[in-house]
């Protein structure tokens, strides 16, 4: 019998069993799939992690008080309120003589607001800063300006919008927010009025950075919210952007050396200050990230061993069924390899053909997850891997041949005279 015969006899013996087919071929199915999705979601989840980077801009260090493992979550996340950075802090950072490669610094406070104007009121975040803060963080402005440095040292009642912002209050007036007043007052507070502030300009739209709606927030004058909003003296953050990702570490060492003498700090156990580099942070949520797929993708490929479990047992049952058929076939001259080479011939064909199914079921899962994502806000990149095909078509492969052989050897050594007196 040739190999072409052989073929048309695989394809007759799987379609005569059509459901049992199917069952076998859904474990390599889920398979195959669950591990082109998952490769997927770690591709895009890393895409998201870039994406929301370089929204925020390259080259970043923040300043957060409080000594804190540079890598682990800062103090404040646990209610403690540190105090020890100051204005002058920042400012001191802005020499180039004391910080060089320091291209742009910004002072940081952020908290809650409510914003009124006219009958119309919003709850949105507020950011306390100098004219400085676009030049650290990535943003331009759809229209009007940012508050410059005479109105951000003189504390001028000023503020720039979010879009988010912008359009709950105006959309629908007619009105150009610019040079309109608005009142602004702390979230907290119950009482009415709040400071009047004249709005500069309106922010062209930055999406989601983080998790955290960038759109969605208003921009004024640090002392504004550092003392009339929050009625504090201290900051929350200073951010540093870098000149070049060469010059971090040396940039690093710069601040760490200013602000140890600004506080009078002697040793490094003392330190009340963590220096945050961004780009460290994007490395760390990409290793977890590449851990947890690979994880999950080693999940994956156990339902994979799984089918090829199911196609060894319905490969000895069907071998139980045919045993007359394989009786008759030797006694009128097929030999041991050519029986051998039928069964495992028919296991493959099941992993083949469930191995295709996967991939179109796994594609396509992965690019309506890349849709629902970008519908929910998120820098979610469609990313299918050819390594991820390979590979998952290549372990499918593998285990049709490798669940098959034994059921294609037993067949192959049955006695024909055994076989054909088998009830």
């Amino acid at each position: 019998m040739n190999f072409i015969s052989t073929i048309k006899m695989t394809i007759r013996s799987l379609l005569s069993r059509k459901g049992r087919s199917f069952l076998t071929m859904l474990g390599i199915v889920i398979g195959v799939a669950g591990v082109i999705v998952i490769i997927s979601l770690g591709a895009g989840a890393q895409s998201l992690v870039l994406g929301q980077v370089n929204k925020l801009g390259s080259n970043l260090l923040s300043i957060q008080p409080g000594k804190s493992d540079p890598n682990g979550p800062p103090v404040q996340a646990f209610g403690v309120v540190i105090t020890s950075l100051v204005n002058s802090d920042a400012d001191a950072l802005r020499s180039p003589t004391q910080v060089p490669h320091a291209a742009a610094v910004s002072a940081v406070v952020r908290g809650s607001a409510t914003v009124t104007w006219e009958n119309k009121s919003v709850d949105t975040n507020f950011v306390g800063t100098d004219s400085g803060y676009p030049n650290v963080v990535n943003f331009t402005m759809q229209e009007g300006q940012f508050m410059n440095q005479p109105d951000a040292d003189g504390s001028a009642n000023v503020v720039v919008l979010g879009s988010t912002v912008a359009s709950e209050l105006f959309d629908g007036t007619g009105v150009d927010p610019i040079g309109q007043v608005i009142k602004v007052r702390n979230a907290s507070q119950t009482t009415a009025g709040g400071i009047p502030l004249r709005v500069d300009g309106v922010i062209t739209p930055r999406g989601t950075a983080f998790f955290q709606d960038q759109d969605d927030q208003i921009i004024l004058p640090l002392n504004l919210g550092e003392e009339q909003l929050l009625g504090i003296h201290y900051l929350q953050a200073i951010n540093v952007k870098v000149d070049s990702a060469d010059n971090i570490d040396r940039t690093i060492t710069d601040i760490t050396n200013v602000l140890k003498q600004r506080h009078h700090i002697l040793t490094d156990k003392d330190i009340d200050f963590t220096v945050r580099n961004q780009a460290t942070a994007v490395d760390l949520l990409t290793t977890i990230t590449s851990a947890l797929s690979l994880f999950l993708t080693s999940m994956a490929a156990i339902s994979l061993i799984v089918g090829g479990i199911g196609i060894l047992n319905i490969m000895l049952a069907t071998v139980a069924e045919r045993t007359r058929e394989i009786g008759l076939r030797k006694a009128v001259g097929a030999t041991n390899a050519m029986i051998m080479r039928q069964f495992l011939l028919e296991a493959g064909t099941l992993t083949l053909i469930g191995g295709a199914i996967g991939i179109l079921v796994g594609v396509l899962t992965s690019y309506l997850m890349s849709v629902l994502m970008k519908k929910l806000g998120f820098d979610w990149d469609f990313v299918i891997s050819i390594t991820s095909i390979v590979l998952a078509v290549g372990v499918s492969a593998l285990t049709g041949v490798v669940f098959g052989l034994y059921p294609s050897f037993k067949a192959s050594r049955l006695n024909p005279i055994d076989a054909l007196r088998y009830e």
